[in-house]
């Protein structure tokens, strides 16, 4: 059995710097997507309008947020990449001071 979260966090409204993080996208450097997949994360998918962002994931039953906090911490690929990303997004409105990617509540299922 898989779990599902759905995240969302918004970018700066700014078409170039949002053309550019749907580049960087693209390219997802090997070391962070081995760190995605080491940390219990089966499947990711990010969409995107405008500035905001939706993520998708799929992970194994025993994966936690604390965990995959813990690995990233470090690893410094994910620090650089987080860095890198940082200057593209900005936090939603209901995120905590440096909280970046915010779990949703599922309100409806078909």
């Amino acid at each position: 059995k898989m779990k599902r979260y759905c995240l969302a966090l918004d970018l700066k409204n700014d078409p170039l710097l949002i053309s550019k993080y749907i580049d960087h996208h693209k390219k997802v450097w090997p070391e962070i997507k081995s760190s995605i997949k080491d940390s219990g994360i089966i499947a990711m998918e990010i969409y995107q309008v405008a500035d905001r962002l939706f993520m998708i994931m799929e992970t194994m039953d025993d994966f936690s947020f604390e965990k995959k906090h813990k690995m990233d911490s470090q690893n410094p690929f994910v620090m650089k990449w987080e860095e890198l990303m940082s200057q593209f997004q900005k936090s939603i409105s209901a995120a905590q001071p440096g909280e970046k990617w915010i779990l949703m509540d599922k309100i409806f299922k078909l």
